[in-house]
This record gives structure tokens, sequence and C-alpha cells, in this order.
């Protein structure tokens, strides 16, 4: 295991910049996930901490030690990419013990890694057979097994599920997850599918245009997102983003008939008495469609339709399509009030960008 060290980072090809001036410290034995956008420099990152591709400027460390120098065969590492790259001559156990035997491994410590890593896979059943009689869960089972056997300090994953299918995908994640806490190898895991990152992560790591924009735990990137990309990115579906008007005490939600107030959603003080443009993040399962006799905005209802056991309904404001959660207790038609849950508001500087709270200078 490793601790890994990201010193103000910057990867350039031409005149493009990959990566921007990255610092990060990755702890010994965290799972930490780079989570983007395609084109957001995460894969970058991971091959400059691999060694695949060189650093601009900056550095990368290995408990402590610079490695900007080092090939990727001496730090150490192991990686396991998109699409499976097995040995399709070879039976899956020699594909397995294929990095120890090239290494000069002697033949009793390469049983007893091989015992000892197909028992952690449950590939027993499987060492005679070869990669075209396995379905792709089981592969990807066999290129992590074959990774790990080695011993490396750091295990890097290049969106490894991506291309299962997804009757596979959950098993697979589910087992990744168990398997690293059962290790404790220091992991990095790059994906562009929240679900993965939200469920895998100790701590996940944003990005966009080559730049970090929050580094948080699963719960904190949810809950208290830093900007609007980071609210819209996270969260499926994503977050509602309404324009905000001031008028007096209150809010006004676009153009619409609807205000918000400290009396009638618990409102702060602070954002009507905000001299900045406002807006207001709100996730749908916090914003409800409620029976006509229960408290809430006269805002027309566009249309309700169901995904599995949940009711969501859409509305528009200025333009904007909103949902969110039908709670009605007799669903009839699109009849009903709008309700916002005072505990889901977030309010974001409609210039910047980014989060706004009591204790941001207003």
């Amino acid at each position: 295991m490793a601790e890994i060290e990201l010193r103000k980072l910057t990867i350039e090809f031409g005149a493009f910049k990959a990566v921007d001036d990255v610092s990060l410290t990755v702890k010994n034995g965290e799972f930490v996930v780079y989570l983007g956008p395609s084109g957001c420099g995460k894969t970058t990152t991971l091959r400059c901490i691999a060694g695949l591709t060189r650093a601009t400027s900056g550095d990368v460390l290995f408990d402590g030690q610079r490695v900007n120098d080092l090939t990727a065969s001496q730090r150490n590492i192991a990686m396991v990419f998109q699409f499976v790259s097995l040995y399709p001559h070879m039976t899956i156990r020699e594909n397995i013990v294929f990095p120890l035997k090239a290494r000069g491994v002697p033949s009793a410590e390469i049983t007893r890694k091989l015992d000892w890593v197909t028992g952690i896979f449950k590939l027993g059943d499987e060492l005679r057979r070869y990669p075209s009689a396995l379905p792709p869960g089981a592969r990807q089972k066999v290129a992590l097994a074959r990774a790990l056997i080695r011993d490396p300090a750091v295990l890097l994953l290049d969106e490894p599920l991506s291309a299962i299918d997804e009757q596979f995908r959950e098993e697979m994640r589910w087992e990744l997850g168990h398997l690293q806490r059962q290790l404790g190898v220091t992991t990095i895991y790059v994906t562009h599918d929240q679900r993965e990152a939200m469920s895998l992560a100790d701590r996940i790591v944003l990005m966009n245009n080559g730049n970090i924009v929050q580094v948080s735990t699963p719960n904190d990137m949810f809950f208290e997102p830093v900007d609007i990309f980071a609210g819209q990115f996270i969260g499926s579906p994503s977050m509602n983003l309404i324009e905000l008007a001031p008028v007096v005490g209150g809010l006004r939600l676009g153009t619409s008939n609807a205000v918000l107030t400290p009396q009638n959603h618990a409102v702060p003080e602070w954002a009507v008495a905000s001299r900045r443009p406002l807006r207001l993040g709100i996730r749908p399962h916090n914003v409800h469609l409620v029976d006509s006799d229960i408290p809430g905005f006269d805002i027309p209802v566009d249309s309700v339709f169901g995904i599995g056991r949940e009711k969501f309904f859409t509305f528009t404001i200025a333009d904007t399509i909103c949902q969110g959660v039908d709670q009605r207790s007799r669903p009839d038609g699109t009849s009903g009030k709008v309700r916002f849950d005072p505990a889901g508001l977030l309010f974001f500087d409609a210039e910047t960008g980014r989060r706004v709270t009591g204790e941001t200078v207003l």
C-alpha cells in the first residue's frame, strides 16, 4: 500500500491543458474515485500516476518519494482498463500467473499466491478454461486477479465496469468494493458513472475542464455541492435549478407567483437580504406534489409519470422544466399544489455558480 500525493500537477498536449495545477493526497489504503464528464482530465491524471503519461510540471509522490522519472514497472502499480486484455491462447490460470512468471518468481510462491487470489475471487472452477468461455463479468474478475497477484502498492482502475452488461455490473460493483475493503490496497478508480462513484468511494474527486471541482465523501458530494456543476452532475434525476428574483420579504421563483419566504419555507434571512443575484438548487426528491388542501404553491403541473415504484411530476418555471415527487394521497390528473422541502433548499451565486451559505460574505 502507498500514499499518493499530487503536487501542482499540470499536463499539457500542445496548447491544450488536460490537467491544470491539480493537488491531492490519496491516503494509504483509501478508495478514491475520480468522477467527471468525458474529457475532464480524470483518465489523464490516472495515466500520469501510473507512469504512462508524463507531467508537464508538478510532481507525483508515492509515500513521499518523487516518482516522476520512474517507469510504470518501477512504480509497483497494477492497472485494469475498461476493455479486458487477457491472452486468449492462455488458460485462466496462465493469465493470472503470467506477471509472476515474467518476473521469475519461484513456482512454490506462484502456487501460494494463485491459491490466495483465486480464493478471493472464487475462480477455482475456471482456472482450466479459456477467456472466451467466460462471461464478461468473470473475465474482468480474472483481469483484477492478475493485477492483484503482484501485490501492488497501488491499484488503478480505468472504467473497469463500463464494458460489462448491466446484469453483471451491479454484482461486480459490490464485489469490487468488498474486495478493496478486504485487501486495503490504495485504489484510484476512474468513472463517469455517478452510481459507481457514490457506491464505491471513500472520497470522490469531481473534475471538470482539467480542474478539481470538489473532493468529499459521497454523502457530502450529494448534500453539500460546492457549485452548480457539482450539484447538477451528482443525482438522478438532476437537481432543479431555478432563477430567484428578490421581492419584499422573500424570493420569487422566476417569473411565477410563487414566493419563498422565511415564514412559508424557512428561507434564511441572509438569502432574502442578499445583494447577490441567487439561483435556487433543489433536488427532485425535495419537491413534492401534495393534495390541494395542504399548503403549497399553485404552480401548473405539466405531467405526472411513474418510474418503478415512484411517481414523478414536471412543472415549468421561466422556461425551465423542473421535476418533483408526487405525494398526493389520491393522484388525479395534474391537480394539486407544489411544496418545497425547506431542508433541501440550496442557494448559488447566479454569476459565479458557487454555493452561497450564511457564512459567505454577501
